[in-house]
């Protein structure tokens, strides 16, 4: 470290010796740092700062009881609708087909609330699957897709034995509701409505529910970060001592102040 001209000859003329940093290696390896700290707190958020004194231990915990509790009413919310919606469809839309009480995805039960009509599966009483064309439905909508990708001009159909009308077949079949999940909302526009809002609130309850899930999680990291950043300044806290001590004269018997200072540089 260089020092400045005057600050050198001042200490010079007390006989002392300039300033000496040490860096020294005080991280969480040094005796004494305690582990359980951090790893209690992320366990617990609050814990460890209540193990080692620090009030503020009581708002993680307070927040973390909020935070679970919100968690909780969001998952029950989802659940109670989703049960509620479900049955809707399955009462009212499916009905009339025969349904199948197999479940099936949530994308099934969106769709339901975005058509009025499933409409058929097969428009042909025949051993052949003849999809329908009306686009307004459903599975008409997921057929007309299926020409637009597959076929070279969509309302010039390829012979069925084409490579290009098998996989337009094959891709109609993975998404259209099959026999067993048709519905019709025809002649219910209330229960239609209803559905649509249920389904909306179920599915906005289990946002909720991630998204507090994840602020619980962001709250166990945080308190244990707290807890490693305290016990770490608490056992590792930066040190400074002066010493000054007199000794026989060196310039011409004079006593002189032999001095140093010693940082401690917990990092």
């Amino acid at each position: 470290m260089r020092w400045p001209t005057g600050i050198l000859v001042a200490l010079m003329a007390l006989g002392g010796t300039p300033l000496e940093a040490q860096r020294v290696d005080a991280g969480p390896d040094a005796p004494g740092f305690r582990w359980w700290r951090p790893v209690a707190s992320l366990a617990v958020p609050g814990l460890g700062q209540l193990a080692g004194g620090q009030r503020r231990g009581w708002v993680y915990l307070a927040v973390e009881a909020v935070l679970v509790y919100e968690f909780g009413s969001a998952v029950h919310r989802g659940h109670v609708d989703r049960t509620r919606y479900r049955r809707i469809a399955f009462d009212v839309a499916r009905a009339p087909f025969g349904p199948s009480v197999i479940d099936t995805a949530f994308s099934y039960y969106e769709s339901m609330s975005k058509f009025v009509e499933s409409g058929p599966f097969d428009t042909d009483p025949g051993p052949d699957l003849v999809p329908p064309v009306d686009e307004t439905t459903f599975n008409g909508r997921i057929w007309g897709l299926a020409r637009r990708t597959f076929f070279s001009d969509p309302n010039q159909p390829p012979p069925p034995d084409s490579p290009a009308w098998q996989r337009a077949i094959t891709f109609y079949r993975s998404r259209a509701a099959g026999p067993g999940f048709e519905w019709s909302w025809a002649g219910a526009p209330d229960a239609l409505a209803d559905y649509r809002r249920t389904l909306e609130s179920s599915d906005d309850a289990f946002q909720r529910a991630t998204i507090f899930a994840g602020v619980v999680a962001a709250n166990h990291l945080l308190s244990a970060l707290d807890a490693w950043v305290s016990e770490r300044l608490v056992h590792n806290r930066a040190e400074i001592g002066l010493a000054l001590g007199r000794h026989p004269g060196a310039y011409g018997g004079r006593a002189g102040v032999n001095s140093a200072i010693r940082v401690r540089i917990p990092f």
